[in-house]
């Protein structure tokens, strides 16, 4: 059993949200059977709301593209760019709020924090059915990413509460899942609704179902999602003592969001760490073909020579293929701690030549179509990546700091994408696809670099170690130390 001090027994007891940690221990060897009760436990109640709440995220950002093949653009009269800007607003929302909600993050109450800015979300999501015009659409789309930009920093930061840096890869990879899983869900009711024969336009329908839909599992969230380890109410003592201890010593470090200090000289760390630009380089990279393909993915197929409803049903294969690419790597990336560079390198090997066929002005339409489900395992990238990035930061400042930038990043690249799907060029869209395979052969490299780069600062570590003997991952737990300095930690590949 982990070694708790007494005064984490009395604030347990006492049903305190916060206390320190140092004298916690875990021995995973010795704890083997709590260990697997507790995980079951904690996955049983996390993973599944945080699935079905990705759900939502993806879809009501996927539902744009349905919702142009079914008249939004008539209907409000949208000319030249103006989807493309409609879809790109959408991510300057989402940057400008990435910052400040991932300070809120750590400082707020996590599980009701994010589950009021679903609440939110679902009602701005229903409230684009009332749009009539272009400046209605771009504000609607504006405020709905600024309330969208909480969840997926939430979901790092509450994976990194509860899990170590061996579990952590999967579980990101279960709960990102649910992305691909809400295009499946988005393209089969957007089908259905299609069918609707009502006064109401079909993409209002699409809106309003969805957004209500989105609000209400918010209120779900409100009752069933915890703040924190300390508070939760699905496990006994005994269950929180174990999480505390396992994530304090074999986790990324503490998280305290009362007794945690901003610490500037993280910051500058964060800024100067060139790892901490290499997934810069692979979240921009993977997202501008990513908020592309999302937008215009219907608008694609159309061009292939399916109907609006059709295109509704043409990309369920794409959602498969995205789900079970991030749920299979995932597993990998947690069970074997050093290919994660190669995973990211494999999933985006399938896009390249997929969107090299698409520009391609030579093949017919059943082979863009084959080429098409090729892009998607590109979106497997995206999460390998963040879990790699989430088990190789140490330090509350330095960790708050980068997931910003990697969100910075993922705005950026989402901003950017729309905008190579030219109207002038539809529905071939050469510029996007030339644009899209350059991306993903970037990302290639990008990955290959940063793989030399950890290999490189882990040998010079554990010649370290050897000289100093220093046992791997001996900090004490309390120490909120970053990775640079946690000589003993060493980083996955």
């Amino acid at each position: 059993m982990p070694v708790v001090r007494k005064d984490v027994e009395e604030a347990l007891e006492n049903g305190s949200p916060t206390f320190d940690l140092p004298s916690l221990s875990y021995t995973a060897s010795n704890d083997a059977a709590i260990t697997r009760r507790v995980l079951r436990k904690t996955d049983w109640r996390l993973m599944p709301i945080m699935f079905i709440t990705y759900n939502f995220n993806f879809i009501d950002k996927i539902i744009l593209s349905s919702a142009a093949v079914f008249g939004l653009r008539a209907d409000t009269h949208l000319v030249g760019q103006q989807y493309s800007w409609v879809s790109s607003i959408f991510y300057f929302g989402y940057l400008l709020w990435t910052y400040p909600t991932t300070i809120l993050i750590q400082r707020l109450p996590v599980g009701r924090y994010v589950s009021i800015n679903t609440i939110i979300w679902g009602l701005i999501v229903a409230c684009t059915a009332l749009c009539t015009n272009f400046g209605s659409l771009i504000t609607a789309r504006f405020l709905l990413g600024m309330v969208e930009s909480t969840t997926t920093p939430a979901f790092v930061y509450i994976t990194s509460t509860w899990y170590t840096r061996e579990e952590i890869p999967f579980r990101t990879g279960t709960w990102f899942a649910g992305n691909s899983f809400g295009g499946f869900v988005a393209s089969v009711l957007a089908y259905a609704i299609g069918k609707i024969e009502s006064p109401i336009a079909t993409w209002r329908w699409l809106f309003i179902i969805f957004g209500v839909a989105t609000g209400l599992w918010g209120i779900i969230m409100l009752f069933t999602l915890p703040d924190s380890v300390e508070s939760s109410r699905f496990l006994d003592k005994e269950g929180k003592k174990h999480v505390l201890a396992k994530v304090s010593q074999a986790g990324t470090g503490r998280t305290n969001r009362t007794t945690s200090t901003w610490k500037s000289e993280q910051v500058v760390e964060c800024l100067i760490d060139p790892k901490t630009w290499a997934f810069f380089g692979i979240s921009v990279c993977t997202q501008i073909p990513n908020s592309g393909t999302q937008n215009f993915g219907n608008l694609v197929l159309e061009g292939f020579g399916f109907t609006n409803l059709e295109t509704t049903l043409v990309g369920i294969p794409s959602s498969f293929i995205s789900f079970f690419t991030i749920l299979i790597t995932g597993w990998f990336a947690g069970k074997y701690s050093n290919i994660s560079c190669y995973l990211i390198v494999l999933v985006v090997l399938a896009p390249v030549a997929g969107s090299a066929l698409i520009y391609s002005t030579k093949v017919n339409n059943g082979v863009k179509l084959f080429a098409y489900y090729l892009l998607a395992t590109g979106p497997g990238a995206l999460p390998l990546s963040m879990s790699l990035m989430t088990t190789n930061y140490k330090g509350v400042t330095k960790k708050m700091t980068m997931t910003a930038i990697l969100f910075l990043a993922y705005c950026t690249g989402n901003i950017a994408g729309p905008q190579f799907f030219k109207t002038s060029e539809a529905p071939t869209y050469s510029t996007a696809f030339r644009s899209i395979m350059i991306c993903y052969a970037l990302v290639i490299v990008e990955a290959l670099g940063l793989r030399l780069y950890l290999s490189w600062m882990n040998e010079k570590r554990q010649i370290k170690l050897l000289e100093n003997g220093i046992t791997v991952e001996a900090n004490e737990p309390d120490k909120d130390t970053t990775d640079w300095q946690s000589y003993d930690m060493l980083y996955r590949l």
